[in-house]
């Protein structure tokens, strides 16, 4: 799949103010600081699409991209965000709790995970959350190019072990890096799979 047109077209904190025209969303979360912004960026082709920061938690709404006028990007609030305050993580929870549990057009969340660092407490809950309620999710490593080949291998089967833990299959893993646009057509190809399934 090539993006030709990618268009921001809404910001919002409620589940009724998102999109009505029933096109199918694939959602992007993670932890603060994991990528998120500059993977969608590389995804999409357009560096200014998502706002990217150094400062963790930028992302504070629920961001819809009209892709190729066929399909939505969401772009989730980061969670684990220390610093923000109680009242915000806690408002945050909700509308991301209540857009992944009740949007009915979310057809696959991408959850990012930091391919340097050990499987997080944090990540393992979210996916495991997710199991229990049967958001149909996939495993984006980012940040490849930071690592080793062999180093990376160590921690995806780090993740691997914790997951059987839990899980009697891993679900679908990628790994990407926004520097070099690795991981770009390997994702872009699997939304556009799903995308034809739900036209079949």
């Amino acid at each position: 799949m090539i993006i030709k047109e990618a268009v921001f077209v809404i910001s919002n904190d409620k589940l009724e103010n998102c999109p009505k025209d029933g096109l199918a969303e694939f959602a992007f979360i993670g932890r603060s600081n994991v990528g998120k912004s500059s993977l969608i960026n590389m995804i999409t082709g357009n560096k200014k699409l998502a706002k990217t920061s150094g400062r963790p938690g930028k992302t504070q709404l629920i961001n819809h991209f009209l892709i190729n006028k066929s399909w939505y990007l969401v772009d989730l609030p980061g969670y684990g965000y220390a610093k923000a305050s109680k009242n915000a993580r806690a408002k945050w929870e909700v509308f991301i709790s209540d857009y992944l549990t009740k949007r009915e057009t979310l057809v696959n969340v991408f959850v990012l995970l930091d391919s340097r660092l050990d499987p997080q407490q944090i990540d393992l809950e979210f996916m495991n959350w997710c199991g229990e309620k049967q958001i149909p999710f996939s495993m984006v490593f980012t940040k490849i190019d930071k690592l080793s080949s062999t180093a990376l291998q160590k921690n995806l089967a780090k993740y691997k072990k914790e997951m059987l833990k839990y899980w009697d299959a891993i679900p679908p893993v990628f790994t990407s890096s926004a520097e070099s646009a690795f991981g770009k057509e390997t994702i872009l190809n699997y939304i556009d799979a799903i995308n034809k399934n739900l036209e079949a």
